[in-house]
């Protein structure tokens, strides 16, 4: 399958190497030096599941140069999802697949925005990763999953197709959920609320799961999230806020979120995405995300001086 990895950064790289290793026909979108790296040496994926070297790899920073693709592969941060459906729309032909991996839940909506509604499926992932240098990939934790689903009846064939492609790469387990919207939001009331704990702490997971106090806050935010969610129709589990805790529990000590991992090293972040995101939905919803409003409130000014231009997202 001609598939294309839109952001080849620790999830993109992680999955992209995965299925150029399993003989797939992958091109990796990158840039700079990143890029260089990869163009020279390969793209190096250390991993707890195996490492892997993919060279030669395929790596552009001209998306318009690389073709209609059958799959897209978006992995770029939650708040370049727009910018980046505008730079993959040469790729993206009558029968492209375009999956979003993104932590938010609004990936599939603006990509839909930009690209039409024909390719785009919902989807989401399971890894903790991140690039730890030009051309090499770091795979700490987590056993690596992707869920992703039709958003239309005429997607399942094509949906059942790129999962199929998926879960036969090493390191990947890929599934069609009987409930996609569960799916994307379960995984980002877990991500979120880690990301803002995280972020406002900046202490690792092994930390802030183990302070009551801590702890306790993590529950308001699964709390509210499960009740934006629930306001907007989304059948989460009964029991969503439990199973939210019981993978954080289950994660390494050392664990940090991306979100966090920016902030902390003052670069611009998910955080509109993620906690802003579920301030404004929740108000959309008529539902009070007091907690998640109080850490939205608290990174902000560091967000606006991370952007340098007064912008959040």
């Amino acid at each position: 399958m001609k598939i294309a990895i839109m952001g080849s950064g620790g999830v993109g790289g992680y999955f992209g190497a995965r299925l150029a290793q399993a003989g797939e026909d992958v091109t990796f979108i990158a840039r700079g030096e990143h890029l260089a790296a990869i163009r020279r040496d390969g793209l190096a994926v250390s991993s707890v599941e195996g490492d892997v070297t993919i060279a030669p790899a395929s790596a552009s920073d001209a998306p318009r140069k690389v073709g209609i693709q059958e799959a897209v592969i978006v992995a770029v941060k939650a708040w370049q999802v727009r910018e980046a459906a505008e730079a993959i729309h040469p790729m993206v032909g009558p029968a492209t697949l375009v999956l979003p991996l993104e932590n938010g839940v609004e990936a599939a909506d603006t990509l839909t925005e930009v690209l039409g509604e024909a390719g785009v499926l919902d989807g989401l992932c399971g890894i903790l990763a991140w690039r730890e240098g030009p051309g090499r990939i770091r795979h700490a934790g987590v056993s690596p999953f992707v869920r992703l689903g039709p958003r239309r009846p005429d997607q399942a064939e094509g949906a059942r197709r790129l999962q199929a492609v998926l879960d036969r790469a090493p390191g990947v387990r890929a599934e069609i959920p009987d409930d996609i919207q569960a799916a994307v939001w379960s995984k980002f009331q877990f991500i979120c609320a880690m990301s803002g704990i995280g972020a406002i702490t900046r202490a690792p997971l092994g930390v802030t799961r183990t302070l009551a106090e801590t702890r306790s806050l993590t529950e308001q935010l699964l709390a509210e999230i499960e009740a934006v969610a629930r306001a907007r129709g989304v059948a989460l589990p009964e029991d969503a806020v439990e199973r939210a805790m019981a993978f954080i529990d289950a994660m390494p000590a050392e664990s940090t979120a991306s979100m966090q991992r920016d902030i902390m090293a003052g670069r611009p972040s998910e955080l509109e995405s993620q906690n802003g995101a579920v301030v404004r939905l929740g108000r959309e919803a008529g539902i009070d995300t007091p907690v998640n409003a109080m850490i939205h409130a608290a990174l902000l000014p560091q967000e606006r001086a991370a952007r340098g231009d007064g912008e959040t997202g």
